[in-house]
């Protein structure tokens, strides 16, 4: 048998009935996908393998809620953003004072310009260094800005699609944003720097 259609509504019928025999094909096309997907937002390789087996788990659990109206990957993909949303609540209410702000109030004059204009590192450095610079930096922020970057900057959701599974409004969501890129900003500076 060739490459599985997951589409087909036989397959999907399978899939809604809990039968064994299609969890596997459904697992191996979707894991890799899941797996980079939690690892594009920051989290470990171990929370990202954690992340994926409770989608999995939350799936099989009630297989026949899948009512296929959307591919299966999407509805996988909304229990996975779904989890994700649910780690960043606990761990928002966890969250201590952010430094940053003095760091920004440091960067901006009273009229919220920068008072020495970022460094040009664009043509410093290859487009794989800067790749591995853009990784190591995320690493560097707060998990709610790593989800909330990923996802709008990677994943190009809108701002209520964003909130609503985040469960945040609109202003906090704008506030980890500029939080998240100028933190990386100032990031990729302070590596393009050591490396030119």
């Amino acid at each position: 048998m060739g490459a599985t259609n997951f589409s087909n509504p036989d397959f999907l019928e399978r899939v809604k009935k809990g039968d064994r025999a299609a969890l596997p094909l459904l697992v191996e096309a979707v894991l890799p996908q899941l797996l980079r997907a939690g690892r594009g937002m920051g989290f470990s390789q171990e929370e990202s393998e954690d992340l994926a087996h409770s989608v999995f788990a939350a799936f099989l659990e009630k297989p026949e809620q899948f009512q296929g109206r959307s591919h299966i990957r999407t509805y996988l993909f909304g229990i996975f953003y779904n989890l994700v949303a649910e780690r960043y609540r606990e761990k928002s209410k966890a969250l201590e004072h952010d430094p940053i702000d003095e760091v920004m109030e440091s960067k901006f004059d009273a009229h919220g310009s920068w008072r020495q204009p970022p460094a040009d590192i664009e043509g410093q450095l290859h487009a794989k260094e800067i790749g591995q610079i853009i990784q190591e930096c995320l690493k560097g922020l707060s998990q709610p800005q790593r989800v909330a970057f990923y996802l709008r900057e990677h994943e190009e959701w809108e701002t209520p699609e964003i909130c609503k599974k985040l469960g945040i409004t609109v202003t906090n969501l704008g506030v980890l944003l500029f939080r998240a890129r100028n933190r990386l900003r100032e990031c990729v500076e302070k590596k393009g720097l050591k490396k030119g």
